[in-house]
C-alpha cells in the first residue's frame, strides 16, 4: 500500500475506533475527519440537537477510514465546497 494514502495505527489506544467490513483495513490517515465541517460530505452522518445547536454525528461513518476513498476526500478538499 502507498503510505501517503494509507496508514493503519494498530498501537493507538482507540484502535479500532470504527467497525469495518470483514477484510477491510482501517485507514487511520484521516483520524480526525477533514470533512467534518462539510455539510455535503458523502459519509454516513446524522445530526442531533443539543442545547439548541445542531451537531453532526459521525459515529457510524467509515468513509474517511476506507482505503478506497483517499482520492475522493482529496477531490472534495480541493474543491473547497463546504
Amino acid at each position: 500500500m502507498n503510505s501517503y494514502k494509507y496508514f493503519e495505527n494498530r498501537d493507538c489506544k482507540y484502535y479500532p475506533c470504527h467497525d469495518m467490513p470483514e477484510g477491510k483495513g482501517l485507514n487511520c490517515l484521516f483520524c480526525y475527519c477533514p470533512l467534518y465541517g462539510y455539510d455535503n460530505c458523502p459519509g454516513n452522518k446524522s445530526y442531533i440537537e443539543k442545547d439548541g445547536k445542531r451537531i453532526k454525528v459521525c459515529k457510524n461513518c467509515n468513509f474517511p477510514h476506507d482505503e478506497e476513498n483517499y482520492e475522493k476526500i482529496i477531490k472534495i478538499l480541493s474543491a473547497g465546497n463546504r
